[in-house]
């Protein structure tokens, strides 16, 4: 089995956490842009990665604030596959990723950072988007300014999937 060292994440894993949940939204939606959501659902809604492993690196989470997957009920689990493709679809158009990593960690020990609210990310990969600085230089590059990407990002969520654009 090959290991691959990550120093730098050690910083985050030892910092102090904020008291209160990030995927806990007020109803303002004032501070969405200084927050990085991009897109508010019925039910869900989406938002950039503040420490993105990737460009374009997304997260999408329900309102209501649970830390399991079986504790979703059925339309907030179909709201928050609609929003998966529909950031798919978008970001495919926007940062032309070769692919990408999609899941979520449930508990602790599965690396969750937030272990209190399910939240799914969507991390864009591409060949070559990991290379020696990560490892020598324990240095992670993401090329895009993050208020860069919201820009690009946030005119194409507000069309929201429907059946004329779907997710």
């Amino acid at each position: 089995m090959d290991t691959l060292f990550a120093p730098w994440r050690m910083e985050y894993v030892l910092s102090p956490k904020a008291d209160s949940c990030i995927f806990c939204l007020s109803e303002s939606t004032a501070h969405d842009q200084s927050q990085l959501v991009l897109v508010r659902g019925k039910l869900c809604f989406v938002i950039m990665n503040r420490y993105p492993y990737a460009n374009g690196h997304l997260m999408v989470a329900p309102y209501r604030h649970v830390s399991d997957l079986t504790e979703l009920n059925e339309a907030e689990a179909a709201e928050l596959t609609t929003w998966l493709q529909h950031a798919v679809r978008i970001l495919r158009e926007a940062v032309r990723p070769d692919g990408f990593n999609i899941g979520l960690n449930l508990g602790d020990v599965a690396g969750a950072g937030i272990q209190d609210h399910l939240h799914m990310h969507i991390v864009p990969r591409w060949h070559g988007d990991t290379s020696f600085i990560t490892v020598c230089s324990q240095t992670r590059v993401v090329p895009e300014h993050l208020a860069t990407t919201f820009a690009k990002l946030a005119p194409l969520f507000r069309v929201p999937p429907s059946p004329s654009n779907p997710a």
